[in-house]
């Protein structure tokens, strides 16, 4: 121990016994060394918290918490908020059920005492074709073009001295933006209406693998988090994905052919939504290490019931990865360690998309499809039949779901064609994808126009 005077309660590793002392200061030290090594969030920048109620985001609320208390030795400088994405509706609670958990997070919100959002996964069906475009890249935060850390710090300070109010004590913002206060007590959250829970469940109900659910749900709520960021100013969003389930991640998207995307998908930053950057600060946590934490200080959390799967349905490539990657990691303790650390040597290069044409209309990362004649791309192009309307006549142009498939990089033409049909789709999917497709064509006509010209 590095005190030398406690007791031993818990040991990391093996020879790594820590007293609860010990233990907090290891914890603690450890998520403002992953801030401070990487300097991406700046003083004064909103910084939303994605909170599932589970044990690694709530957690990191609680750092975010002491970090921004009197008693922090270094506070932090950044003006946080919480959301939480209610999904009871594809996870088959009852109303009832919903209601309670609902209670449950919105009194955990209310308790941190910072501005929260308590959203339903049913608004995913309303959501704007454009939360499927990257925004601005905000200039003047990083980069070549902007001040650096340092300077931003040091301008920051100043400036709130000139106001009147020391550095450090400006930074204790959790009540500052109280705009974002959802209005009424606890409980009076309304539910959604039962026909847009009905058009949710139809989406989820018409996906053929529970792997594609997983997806399908993964994509709504990160599309629901990333419009409220950017409805209420936020730069950035924190998640809470441990060491474990980054681990767990990487391999499950390689399986999914992501592998061009891992870097993005697990590393520490996430730029592809442009002015929106999402960051992962809990990536150096065990699950074990989070465990201990939450029992140790009495960190709560709301835990929900899995995604719903059909009768006779076979696991999803999650959860086999899950079971798998586990099930080495008791018999050989390094088997997360050294998962997460190769991904750690990955380039985010292969993500970047440098034109609307040559980004996926889903994941928006870059369109892995060059060579698309060789291997295992051709055969996501392949289609048996156009898809019948309500008429019995064929579908016809952008509503042909084959058109959507240029659009798309090469594991989301996996998980598309196993989606259902197009009236199926979330509306703003189609939306889009029917823009793009549009504009594409027209694209095409002014080519072939220019040499009938000449």
């Amino acid at each position: 121990m590095k005190c030398g005077q406690g007791t031993a309660v818990l040991v990391i590793r093996v020879g790594d016994p820590f007293c609860r002392g010990c233990f907090r200061e290891y914890f603690v030290h450890k998520f403002r060394a992953m801030l401070g090594k990487n300097r991406v969030i700046f003083p004064g920048e909103k910084v939303l918290l994605a909170l599932s109620g589970g044990s690694a985001s709530s957690a990191m609320v609680r750092q975010v918490q002491e970090g921004l208390s009197r008693e922090a030795a270094k506070r932090l400088r950044f003006v946080p908020g919480l959301v939480y994405v209610e999904e009871g509706a594809v996870r088959r609670q009852s109303l009832e059920q919903r209601e309670q958990t609902l209670a449950r997070m919105e009194t955990l919100l209310q308790a941190t005492g910072f501005p929260y959002h308590l959203i339903h996964l049913e608004e995913a069906l309303e959501l704007p074709p454009s939360i499927l475009q990257p925004g601005p890249e905000q200039s003047g935060k990083s980069g070549p073009s902007g001040p650096s850390y340092k300077a931003a710090v040091d301008s920051f300070i100043q400036q709130k001295r000139q106001e009147g109010v020391d550095g450090d004590s400006a930074t204790s913002l959790p009540g500052h933006p109280t705009q974002d206060m959802p209005v009424g007590p606890p409980g009076t959250h309304r539910l959604p209406d039962a026909a847009q829970t009905q058009e949710l469940l139809r989406i989820f109900e018409a996906v053929e693998t529970s792997t594609a659910r997983e997806e399908l749900l993964q994509m709504l709520r990160t599309h629901l988090i990333l419009q409220t960021a950017r409805s209420r100013g936020y730069s950035k969003v924190m998640t809470g994905e441990s060491c474990t389930r980054v681990a767990i991640k990487l391999l499950t998207n390689l399986s999914l052919g992501r592998g061009a995307f891992l870097a993005v998908d697990t590393g520490f930053t996430d730029k592809r939504h442009g002015d929106v950057m999402v960051v992962r600060p809990m990536r150096d946590y065990t699950a074990k290490e989070i465990a201990f934490y939450n029992h140790f200080f009495n960190v709560p959390t709301v835990i929900v019931p899995p995604l719903f799967t059909k009768r006779r349905e076979k696991p999803s490539i999650h959860h086999l990865t899950e079971r798998f990657l586990l099930g080495l990691q008791e018999d050989f303790p390094s088997t997360i360690s050294t998962v997460y650390r190769t991904g750690e040597k990955l380039s985010p290069d292969p993500a970047k998309a440098s034109s609307e044409s040559q980004r996926c209309l889903l994941c928006l990362c870059g369109l892995d499809i060059e060579g698309e004649e060789e291997l295992a791309l051709e055969p996501t192009l392949i289609w048996d039949e156009p898809e019948p309307v309500e008429n019995g006549c064929c579908q016809q142009g952008a509503e042909r779901k084959a058109a959507y498939i240029p659009l798309l990089c090469y594991s989301c033409r996996l998980t598309f064609k196993e989606l259902g049909p197009l009236t199926t789709l979330p509306p703003y999917v189609r939306a889009e994808a029917q823009r793009r497709i549009h504009s594409a064509e027209m694209e095409q006509q002014k080519q072939n126009e220019k040499p009938s010209k000449r």
